[in-house]
């Protein structure tokens, strides 16, 4: 049905901005269905994916796959992320016209000073916030959206250092009733984005692929966690994960910050050997398969 970006600064409100908007869109007489998609969904620390260009691109593409597979035309996804470079919100544009949905833009407009403020003030209450330096690094790179391009229009507009953020405010209500007005033959401010040819075959040949990829190595690496907490610290031997999966043998305990960069290694590893051979697993199993191979290889012999 749609997909909405939130985009702004760190610490500008836009969490804020995501939930106002789902639960306006939840109110509305034909109640949607809604879905906000956000780092936290896949334990990802705010911190390490932005540490590096690297851990910023794996976040991206983990999102992105997480948006493609979403998008249908009976919901509305709301990615809310920084979404901060222009590029990326293409992107995002691409699939929502691959999908054949609406598409808009939430910015949430925040002067430097309040979100630096903001997220000292998280940091004081032991809330997630962003370190100085990385802080500094994404305020610098941040590419404002511009309702003159396409994958930034339209585009509805917050300031929540002014005004706050209600479900009353201007920009909610402007975009749910664009998000939910019924369209036909002779509506012209609601536009449906319409897919081609290109987008609809890299669609099933790209997206499969790494959609499996990133929900099955999260979830062998949940599965990993939870063993290692009934082993109580103890070694992993001969875990099952699953039918027909090989099982996992891990002779020390692995902490989550090396799980996940383990996970972002394999993934990686993977995309490069599909450059010059065969694609990525498109199927569960053999994505969970390879991966429990490697972590055995890793960590075995640690």
């Amino acid at each position: 049905m749609a997909l909405v970006v939130i985009c702004g600064q760190p610490c500008s409100g836009k969490s804020t901005a995501a939930a106002c908007l789902s639960k306006a869109l939840q109110e509305v007489e034909s109640k949607p269905s809604v879905r906000i998609i956000d780092e936290s969904f896949f334990h990802l620390n705010r911190n390490e994916s932005y540490a590096n260009m690297p851990a910023e691109k794996n976040l991206r593409g983990v999102l992105r796959s997480e948006v493609d597979r979403s998008l249908s035309r009976d919901n509305i996804i709301i990615v809310d992320s920084l979404n901060n470079i222009k590029g990326y919100r293409y992107e995002l544009w691409c699939l929502a016209r691959a999908a054949g949905t609406r598409y808009c833009v939430v910015h949430c407009d925040v002067e430097e000073a309040y979100c630096q403020k903001w997220n000292e003030e998280r940091r004081n209450k032991s809330e997630p916030a962003y370190d100085d330096k990385i802080f500094d690094d994404l305020v610098r790179r941040f590419e404002r959206p511009d309702s003159r391009n396409r994958w930034d229009s339209p585009l509805f507009e917050l300031w929540p250092s002014r005004d706050g953020i209600e479900k009353s405010s201007a920009a909610i209500v402007d975009a749910v009733t664009y998000l939910t007005k019924k369209v036909d033959s002779k509506t012209r401010d609601v536009r449906v984005l319409q897919p081609t040819i290109a987008t609809q075959s890299a669609r099933v040949t790209e997206a499969n692929s790494l959609y499996e990829m990133d929900r099955a190595t999260l979830e062998v690496m949940n599965m990993i966690i939870e063993a290692q907490s009934l082993a109580m610290g103890g070694p992993l031997n001969g875990v099952s994960l699953g039918p027909g999966l090989p099982s996992i043998d891990i002779s020390r305990p692995i902490g989550l910050p090396e799980l996940r960069k383990l996970r972002r290694t394999f993934i990686k590893l993977t995309g490069q050997s599909s450059l010059s051979g065969p694609p990525p697993p498109s199927d569960a199993d053999s994505a969970k398969r390879m991966f429990v191979d490697y972590l055995n290889r890793e960590l075995g012999n640690g």
